[in-house]
Order: structure tokens, then C-alpha cells, then sequence
């Protein structure tokens, strides 16, 4: 098998006894199973049978049998494991025992999307905005919601409690293949917040779930709780994952044909792309259009898609409050909107999306995105004008014509039933799975 003996001489050379094949149910949360290293050819070749029928979402009662198949591209030591005897993991799709796709792998339904958007000539890159927060534990080592420190926004030690813990987080994800940006302390007491840079859909998405895995693990050994859901503390600020999202026309860009297996271009010219208004590589009023016609799209069905991207009942607690959007518009700058165009010296362009929070499923969220995004451009929908105010302050006449998003989980609920986009590309099984915790306060997992 191409690559698979230089996979095996990598693993022999860093001592790797266990390999973890991962996997996502319809909400997002890490699955996995361990082989020994000697049956990975095995894994390779035929794929690892699980149960499909006892992950949520999967809705395969009758024919249960679903496969692993190993995507080697994605292979990464764990660095928080012994150096002996040492584990690594591998992303995993998941099959019918013939071989074809499992049409309920939210993986694939991203992978889709991006094919989807490829045929269009479209390119899209994602970058998250993990923010969490950090809790001590009792004596019993159970969970408190006693934040580690008092510090606020970007201070620093001695108020800044968790810059150990983030320089800690920031050298295992390094480790793992994945470049953080930047880490500094949030708004609340004990909140965190590591960016981590842009890349193609499917690889943000395999980072974002590794961020979620690596930080929870890093912060149990040292003794604490890496708590994600939406809105841990009532009266402080909630968590969000701020997506940062750039679109262009492959057609038009000079490195198009230079792209790994998820499509991510790998070329030094990446950097200035023009996703991000490069004015030398591409006629900038043509991205333009693109940008504000999939920015359109995402405004038009970003109601139908909510319970995708705010999955919980504090996800509805959080919007509306302390800088987390209530309202379907967007500015340049202002981040009291859904959408804003942050500033950039550089002359690059993208769109940042305030809504999403941690609990939400990555590749499920993108591919809707990504999906609403097409539609926008294929449509050529225009943008409404921007709201140049602040909204948590503004005179509530102004804002009578603007549509809000979901107040409830439940309301989430009723919207994605009566959205078309929802209807044509999330799996019956799946929205099912979605409604039925809408009457829970969260998953245990979104902690």
C-alpha cells in the first residue's frame, strides 16, 4: 500500500505501540478504538468494524456493521501519553462494510460540501476561535465551577493563572501538527481563549476537535476542568468559537493545482492568498462579489442552521449578551453583529461568524456554512445594509426589521425542521438526534 510502509517505519522509529482510530457521532464527540501497531495493515486494508447502532445519530438498527478506514494523512503522536510504549491517533471515515461512505458521517457531509464548492470553482478556509473556561476540582477530583483565577481580559500573571496551561496546551498542539496563533486570557474569570490559523474545511475541523481533546487532557493533569459549553457562569461572559472564513475562486488563483487531500495549499504563496484580497493574483472587485454574496447566503439561513452551530440550551443563554449576537446583520469591525469584517492592515478580507459556540459539531457546522455560503453565490443574493451601531445599545425602534436569531433550543429546533437547506443536506437521522436533546440542559460531553 502507497505510504503505508513509510507510515510503518515512522511509527517503529517513535516507539508507537497503540494506535487510536477517531471518530465523531452527529454531535461532534471524539469516539475511538486502540489497536495494537502490528494491526494497523489490517485497519488499512479492510477497515476496523464498530456498532453503528450504539452511536448517537447513526440510526443503523437494522444493518448495524459500520467500518473505520484509517486517513493516514491525518496520523499525530499524543504527545501527552508515556514516551514509552507511545500512542497516536488517526482520523478515521466511516463506511458501509462495502466500502462506500457512510452518508451519516458528518465528516463525509463536510467532505461533500467541499466538493460540492470545488466543482463551483469556490474555495473556502476556516480558522476557529476556541474560547473555554478553567475550573479547580474538589477533593474527590469532581468538577467545581470555581474558576482558576479572577484575571480579565489579556492580563497577565500572577493574575493570569492559566499561562502555564495554555503555553503547555500551545506546545502539545504543536506537536500534533497544528499551529497556534495566538492564546491570551478572556473576558471571564478562568477563561481562555487559543486561535489557531486558517486551512481548508476538513483539516480546521480535525483541529478544532483536537483543540476540544487536547485541552480537556492537558488540564486534567494538571488537576483542573477545561469546561466548553456555551455558558458555564451565568452572570460572566459565555464561551464562543468565532470562525473566521475566507472564500475565493480557484479558477482565478495561480496555486490552484498545488493541494494536499483535503484540498489545503501548501505553497508559501498561500499566505496571501486571495481569499484575502491579494490585488496582484486576482481581480479584487470579482472577490468581492463573492465574498458578499456568501456572506448573504450564510445571513439567509443562519436561522435554519442555528441548532447546528448552538446546539445547547445555554447556547440560548449566551446570544444576545456580552458581545454574543442577537441579531441577523453585520458591519465592518463592530462585533455586536452576527457578522463583521475584521480590520486588517495587510489588505486581506474575511468574514468573521460571532454566533457558533464549542458544543457545536465542526464538520457538520461548516458543511451548512459552506452550503448556505454556495447558495448565496449561486443565487448572486445581495446584502442588506450594515448596521454601523452598537446593538446592545441601540434604540430598539432600529432594530424592529431585523430578524433574530432562535431564543431557545426548542425554537432551533422548529426553524432547521422548516429549513430547506437542513432538509436537503443534514440526514433525517441526524436532525432527529438534534431534536431530541432539545428538552436536556447540555451533554455531559459539551463540559
Amino acid at each position: 500500500m502507497q505510504g503505508y510502509e513509510e507510515l510503518m517505519q515512522s511509527i517503529e522509529e517513535e516507539n508507537v505501540e497503540f494506535i487510536r482510530l477517531t471518530f465523531f457521532d452527529v454531535f461532534g464527540h471524539q469516539k475511538n478504538i486502540a489497536l495494537m501497531s502490528g494491526e494497523l495493515e489490517r485497519a488499512v486494508r479492510w477497515g476496523v468494524s464498530i456498532d453503528g447502532s450504539a452511536i448517537d445519530g447513526f440510526d443503523t438498527d437494522v444493518r448495524s456493521d459500520l467500518f473505520l478506514k484509517p486517513d493516514l494523512s491525518t496520523i499525530s503522536i499524543v504527545p501527552w501519553r508515556p514516551s514509552v510504549g507511545r500512542v497516536c491517533r488517526i482520523f478515521c471515515d466511516v463506511t458501509w462494510p462495502d466500502g462506500t461512505p457512510f452518508e451519516g458521517d458528518t465528516r463525509y457531509i463536510l467532505r461533500q460540501a467541499v466538493r460540492a464548492a470545488a466543482k463551483r470553482g469556490i474555495e473556502v478556509k476556516f480558522g476557529s476561535e476556541m474560547e473555554f473556561y478553567v475550573f479547580r476540582r474538589d477533593e474527590k477530583g469532581q468538577p467545581t465551577t470555581t474558576p482558576i483565577d479572577r484575571a480579565g481580559y489579556m492580563d497577565v500573571e500572577p493574575l493570569d493563572g492559566g499561562e502555564n496551561l495554555r503555553r503547555d496546551i500551545c506546545f502539545a498542539l504543536k506537536e500534533m501538527g497544528i499551529t497556534p496563533e495566538s492564546s491570551h486570557h478572556e473576558r471571564g474569570p478562568g477563561q481562555m481563549e487559543i486561535d489557531f490559523r486558517y486551512s481548508d474545511p476538513i483539516t480546521a475541523a480535525d483541529n478544532t476537535s483536537t483543540v476540544r481533546w487536547a485541552v480537556r487532557n492537558i488540564c486534567a493533569a494538571d488537576g483542573y476542568f477545561a469546561d466548553f459549553s456555551p455558558k458555564p457562569l451565568p452572570n460572566e461572559p459565555g464561551n464562543g468559537m468565532h470562525l473566521n472564513i475566507s472564500v475565493h475562486s480557484e479558477n482565478n488563483s495561480a496555486h490552484g493545482e498545488n493541494k494536499t487531500a483535503h484540498g489545503e495549499n501548501k505553497t508559501a504563496h498561500d499566505e496571501n492568498n486571495i481569499a484575502h484580497g491579494e490585488k496582484d493574483t486576482v481581480d479584487s472587485e470579482k472577490e468581492e462579489d463573492y465574498t458578499n454574496a456568501f456572506m448573504a447566503g450564510i445571513m439567509k439561513y443562519i436561522r435554519g442552521i442555528a441548532l447546528f452551530l448552538n446546539p445547547s440550551q445555554q447556547s440560548y443563554t449566551r446570544l444576545g449578551r456580552m458581545e454574543a449576537p442577537r441579531y441577523v446583520s453585520w458591519a465592518v469591525q463592530n462585533r455586536s453583529q452576527l457578522i463583521r469584517i475584521p480590520a486588517d492592515p495587510s489588505g486581506r478580507r474575511r468574514i468573521e461568524l460571532r454566533s457558533p459556540d464549542p458544543a457545536a459539531n465542526p464538520y457538520l457546522a461548516f458543511a451548512l456554512l459552506i452550503r448556505a455560503g454556495l447558495y448565496g453565490i449561486e443565487h448572486n443574493l445581495p446584502l442588506p445594509t450594515p448596521m454601523d451601531v452598537n446593538l446592545y445599545k441601540a434604540d430598539p425602534v432600529l432594530m424592529r426589521g431585523l430578524e433574530q436569531l432562535p431564543g431557545s433550543l426548542q425554537e432551533a429546533v422548529q426553524v432547521a425542521r422548516a429549513c430547506p437547506l437542513v432538509q436537503e443536506f443534514v440526514p433525517p437521522a441526524c436532525l432527529e438526534a438534534y431534536a431530541r436533546i432539545a428538552d436536556r440542559e447540555y451533554l455531559p460531553e459539551w463540559r
